[in-house]
C-alpha cells in the first residue's frame, strides 16, 4: 500500500478554488499516525460573511464524516456531525453569516474498517446523522467547541482512534487499487484493472462496492474530471483537445460531454480552450 505523504496541496475536486478561499479559511492537518492508513487528511474551514457565498465541489471518491456549526442563520448552536458517502454529483454549499466545519477524509477504502456491518455503496449519495453509523456517537461539541485548532485535531484523533477500527486486507487492497488509478494515468479501463490486479472484472466491481462505494469505472472517470478541472482553473489557455488524448478520451467531445455532465457547465466556463 502507498505510503502516507501527508495532506495533499493540491485544490481538485474544488471549482473555483482561488473564489473559495478568499472567502473562506481552509486548512488541511494530518491525522495521529495510528490513522493514516485509513484517512487522507483532517480539512478544517472558518467563514465570517458578510453576503452569502456558494462553494462548489466535484466530489472524490471518498467518505467524509463532517462536523459543522453555523450561526447567524438562525440557529446560533447549532452543532452536529453526520456521515458523507461519495457524492454522485456536483456538491453545492451555501455558505453564511459564521460558521466553521471540521471534516475527516477516508482515503478511498478506508471507511470500512470504522463501519464493518456494511458495505459503504449503502452510503452513497447519502448524507445522514453520524449516530446512525457509529458507535458511540460522534461528539460535535468536544470538535468544535475548542479555538485552538490543535484541540480540534486532538479531539477528532481521540474520537476516530476510539473506534479501533480492525486491520482489513480487503480494505488495504482496495485503497491500493484506487491509488494506482489516481497515481497512473495508463489505467483507463476496468478490464486493464483488473487484468493488472490478476481478478476478473466482476471481482473488481464487487470489491468496490464494498470497500469503495462505487465502481471502478466512475473512479476512473472522476480522476479524469478532478485533473481536467485542475487544469482549466490553473492554464490561461488549456488545449482540451491534448488534454483530451492525454487522459486517455478518444477526442475532445467525449471529454467535453463528461466534463459538462459533472460540473453543468462546458470547460470553457471555467479555463480557456483552443
Amino acid at each position: 500500500m502507498a505510503g502516507h505523504g501527508g495532506p495533499r496541496r493540491d485544490t481538485r475536486g474544488i471549482v473555483d478554488a482561488p473564489e473559495l478561499f478568499a472567502h473562506v479559511q481552509f486548512r488541511r492537518r494530518e491525522p495521529a499516525p495510528g490513522l493514516r492508513r485509513y484517512l487522507e487528511h483532517y480539512w478544517l474551514i472558518d467563514w465570517d460573511l458578510a453576503q452569502p457565498y456558494a462553494s462548489h465541489l466535484v466530489p472524490h471518491p471518498s467518505v467524509n464524516l463532517v462536523f459543522e456549526r453555523y450561526s447567524g442563520c438562525g440557529d446560533e448552536d447549532a452543532g452536529y456531525a453526520e456521515v458523507a458517502g461519495i457524492g454522485l454529483e456536483l456538491f453545492t454549499q451555501k455558505l453564511e453569516g459564521r460558521g466553521r466545519v471540521c471534516g475527516v477524509q477516508f482515503r478511498p477504502g478506508g471507511f470500512r474498517p470504522f463501519a464493518p456491518a456494511a458495505p459503504v455503496s449503502r452510503w452513497t449519495g447519502r448524507r445522514l446523522p453520524a449516530a446512525d453509523v457509529f458507535a458511540p456517537p460522534a461528539p460535535p461539541a468536544a470538535v468544535l467547541d475548542p479555538a485552538a485548532e490543535d484541540d480540534r485535531i486532538a479531539a477528532l484523533d481521540a474520537y476516530l482512534l476510539a473506534l479501533a477500527p480492525e486491520p482489513d486486507p480487503r480494505a488495504d487492497l482496495a485503497m491500493a487499487l484506487v491509488d494506482l488509478v489516481r497515481t497512473d494515468r495508463t489505467i483507463l479501463r476496468v478490464d486493464g484493472l483488473a487484468r493488472t490486479e490478476g481478478v476478473s472484472a466482476r471481482s473488481l466491481q464487487r470489491l468496490f462496492a464494498a470497500y469503495v462505494g462505487v465502481g471502478p469505472k466512475w473512479v476512473i472517470l472522476r480522476y479524469r474530471i478532478h485533473e481536467a478541472l485542475e487544469r482549466a482553473g490553473t492554464e490561461p489557455d488549456v488545449d482540451w483537445a491534448a488534454l483530451a488524448a492525454d487522459l486517455g478520451y478518444s477526442d475532445q467531445a467525449h471529454l467535453v460531454r463528461d466534463f459538462t455532465a459533472t460540473l453543468g457547465v462546458p470547460p470553457t466556463a471555467l479555463g480557456g480552450a483552443r
